[in-house]
């Protein structure tokens, strides 16, 4: 983003809106990357680390959200289509929701606060907390509050303000769907019920864990009680070393978000970088073999050329789906019977299209740009037979028969959507299940039109229990 405009917005931003910036930002920055930050500029640069500033969109959020939309029009919206822009994080439900119990909170309902939670908090917390964001963040350190620990601040805000302890700030929209202008001025009225029931009585649950279910039905829930949950491996294929297969430009924007959120979801992350079709095979073989007693769920995700029922690899040999789940299944790994196994594959299916209406034309200079960086990760035409068993979800980039699109400078369609929707659900209190996610995934793909055709990802899946993937 220009550095003016940023030197810009710096200017206007008194020290109290820096420190409100820096505390809806923890969770998606280091946290010690966000110590001894000072001023808006430092702030910046720290987003501009994380690619959070390539466009306007999260700082507009940001802006937003403390009340300063007089700043937005030192923003400019991105010029580039939706789905050819980055998968982008946005601010965390729980995170607003204490920035608006802040603002609404008087000094001497603070000091009250501070009072209350003295027998909880050490007297340097304590007296270390010049405003309730400070608190929280105190508060966040001693394990007293997280997205789902609220008891302790709800106690507190119904013991001397009952009005605020039922109200909170605005969900947050999504930065693809609208426009700026859409979402700049949304009625501010969800309640803090959302995010903490007001029954007397009532227990905070896990979000790994369905909430106020009996026995039987939290057994509809996969177990997620493992610290990693388990891995995810990520079989990355750029350089094809053939003359039929291109190289796959913008498969590494995939690789790095795919690495990034299944971290933070708690899974341990192995990437392994332009295999043949035989190092797949055999990879997935080791892997298989592996003691997974202590894990939860195994995700592996594929992104290559592909053809109806494989994928290729970087020798321009074939590797079929089946052969991907094959040495997963309860007679190969016995260890991981009855655990979700989870395939995301990023590949063509075919060598035809998916064709849809087109709302409104291209703006001018647009058509180009779509042509110039949007990519098929297709192959030969040719059907294999596809066999499945219990616990297994493929996620596919698209239907069979069709192709799917990859943007050069950032990434595949089908990937990052898929981890924009993931960061979503785990930032939410809802207990979305991985088949909601896919629902949405397929619903915001199939919106999109790329090099004028559509993309329709499919979802198939043996699963026998909902799985909710909450950041660990």
């Amino acid at each position: 983003m220009d550095r003016l405009k940023l030197s810009h917005i710096d200017e206007e931003l008194d020290s109290s809106e820096v420190a409100a910036l820096r505390f809806l930002c923890l969770g998606i920055v280091n946290r010690k990357r966000m110590e001894g930050i000072k001023d808006a500029k430092q702030l910046f640069l720290r987003l501009e680390e994380n690619g959070l500033l390539d466009n306007g969109v999260f700082l507009a959020e940001l802006l937003h959200t403390i009340r300063r939309a007089d700043l937005l029009s030192l923003l400019e919206a991105d010029s580039r289509r939706p789905e050819e822009t980055d998968a982008r994080p946005t601010l965390s439900p729980y995170r607003v929701m204490l920035y608006g119990i802040y603002e609404d909170m008087t000094t001497e309902n603070f000091e009250k606060m501070k009072f209350l939670l003295s027998s909880k908090l050490g007297r340097r917390q304590i007296e270390a907390s010049n405003t309730a964001l400070d608190l929280f963040v105190e508060m966040e350190k001693a394990d007293l509050l997280s997205p789902t620990k609220l008891n302790d601040m709800h106690a507190v805000l119904k013991e001397f303000d009952q009005q605020l302890a039922l109200t909170n700030p605005p969900p947050l929209p999504h930065c693809f769907r609208y426009s700026l202008s859409d979402y700049y001025f949304r009625p501010r009225d969800v309640t803090f019920h959302r995010f903490y029931s007001s029954v007397e009585g009532e227990r905070i649950y896990s979000d790994a864990q369905p909430n106020r279910q009996p026995s039987s039905v939290a057994n509809e829930y996969y177990d997620l009680n493992h610290n990693p949950r388990g891995l995810c491996v990520v079989i990355n294929n750029e350089k094809f070393l053939g003359e039929e297969l291109k190289d796959r430009g913008g498969t590494q924007e995939d690789a790095n978000v795919l690495k990034s959120v299944f971290s933070r979801l708690g899974f341990t992350v192995v990437v392994h970088n332009n295999l043949t079709a035989s190092r797949i095979r055999s990879e997935l073989r080791e892997l298989s073999k592996n003691d997974f007693l202590a894990h939860d769920a195994l995700v592996i995700c594929v992104l290559s050329h592909g053809e109806k029922g494989c994928v290729f690899g970087t020798d321009e040999k074939k590797v079929g789906l089946r052969e991907l789940t094959l040495p997963f299944t309860s007679k190969n790994a016995p260890t991981l019977a009855r655990k979700p196994k989870l395939f995301f594959i990023q590949a063509c299916q075919g060598d035809g299209y998916q064709e849809g209406s087109v709302p409104c034309p291209p703006r001018p200079g647009e058509e180009e740009v779509r042509h110039s960086r949007l990519q098929e990760d297709a192959g030969p035409v040719r059907g294999e037979t596809v066999a499945w068993d219990a616990d297994f979800l493929m996620g596919m980039a698209t239907v069979p028969e069709c192709k799917s699109f990859r943007n050069t400078s950032t990434g595949s369609i089908y990937i990052q959507e898929l981890c924009r929707q993931l960061i979503r659900s785990a930032d939410s209190v809802e207990m979305d299940d991985i088949l909601s996610v896919l629902t949405r995934v397929n619903r915001e793909v199939g919106k999109g039109e790329y090099l004028t055709h559509k993309q329709m990802p499919e979802p198939k899946y043996t699963l026998t229990k909902k799985l909710v993937l909450k950041y660990v």
